[in-house]
């Protein structure tokens, strides 16, 4: 699997020498790192593909024109304009399929966030989330307004600019939210069982990705994750069956598929070494999960 994509080598990779000292640098180790950026029109052929990669960053987009977006085991179409949303813990690829395009995009790391919320509970930053909204154009054109403001404030020399900027990203972030139904998953976490299911499934997102064959998922079964909670498993599985409508093991078996399916298509990984990275006793034991919820087994679906 590809390395990491840090801030730094997407700037160079987006621009050349020249261009990439203008690049903003703000106080990183103390506030982290935002920019916004301009997507130009293109007039001289296809863009050049974005590789299949993690960032260690955040990316929110709006972007005009004829996409997709390839994630390990989906491809979705933007068939006009969409709203999209990346974080480090999902790969994609970005394939431009029209000549001409345009929009913006904001890039930030975690540490611009920090003591600002926890992105990570809502939706469009979820593993299993909504992460591309195809948009209308009534709804391009409120949010046109938002990134354009962004520029002005990053531009300003207003002392709190960076705390407006994270305002506007909220609006951006709360614009997609309320475009698809309100779920569980999304409302304030008010009741002790919303509670309870938050931090399981925080704990359990916590494991991915694994990048090192030395890793190990450490919490496999219901009792583990009860037991890091300091809850009964019998109390756990009802706070996650009435917040989430599935079961935790459902949950859990479901994020090793998906981490599973990653690392058979992404990485050159041999099957033994991704059985044991997602805490599987014996190879056995993963083919026969794997194939059992995909209908073909691991080395299959691998060379597909």
């Amino acid at each position: 699997m590809n390395d990491i994509e840090t801030i730094d080598e997407l700037y160079k990779r987006k621009f050349d020498e020249e261009a990439f000292h203008w690049i903003p640098n703000p106080i990183r180790h103390e506030i982290g790192h935002f920019n916004v950026i301009r997507l130009e029109p293109l007039v001289d052929g296809k863009a050049k593909p974005v590789p299949y990669k993690r960032r260690d960053y955040y990316k929110v987009m709006l972007v005009i024109g004829h996409s997709q977006v390839h994630y390990a085991d989906k491809v979705v179409a933007v068939k006009k304009q969409a709203l999209t949303f990346s974080n480090p813990h999902i790969p994609y690829k970005w394939e431009h399929l029209d000549t001409v395009r345009e929009g913006y995009y904001c890039i930030f790391n975690r540490h611009f966030f920090s003591q600002f919320g926890n992105l990570s509970q809502y939706d469009v930053f979820q593993p299993n989330g909504t992460h591309v909204f195809e948009l209308t154009d009534e709804q391009v054109s409120q949010l046109h307004p938002i990134f354009e403001r962004m520029f002005t404030e990053i531009r300003s020399d207003y002392i709190h600019k960076y705390d407006v900027l994270r305002n506007l990203v909220f609006e951006v972030l709360h614009f997609a939210m309320k475009m698809q139904p309100t779920s569980t998953f999304t409302k304030q976490a008010i009741k002790a069982s919303e509670r309870i299911a938050a931090l399981f499934l925080e704990l359990l997102e916590r494991q991915f990705p694994l990048d090192d064959t030395h890793q190990q998922v450490a919490f496999r079964s219901p009792s583990d994750f009860a037991s890091q909670l300091n809850v009964h498993v019998n109390h756990l599985n009802r706070a996650v069956r009435v917040t989430t409508q599935k079961t935790t093991s459902q949950l859990i078996g479901e994020r090793i598929l998906q981490e599973s399916k990653m690392l058979l298509k992404q990485s050159t990984w041999p099957v033994s070494d991704i059985a044991y990275a997602l805490g599987f006793t014996e190879v056995t034991h993963f083919n026969n999960f794997f194939k059992k919820h995909m209908q073909v087994s691991p080395m299959k679906f691998k060379n597909s």
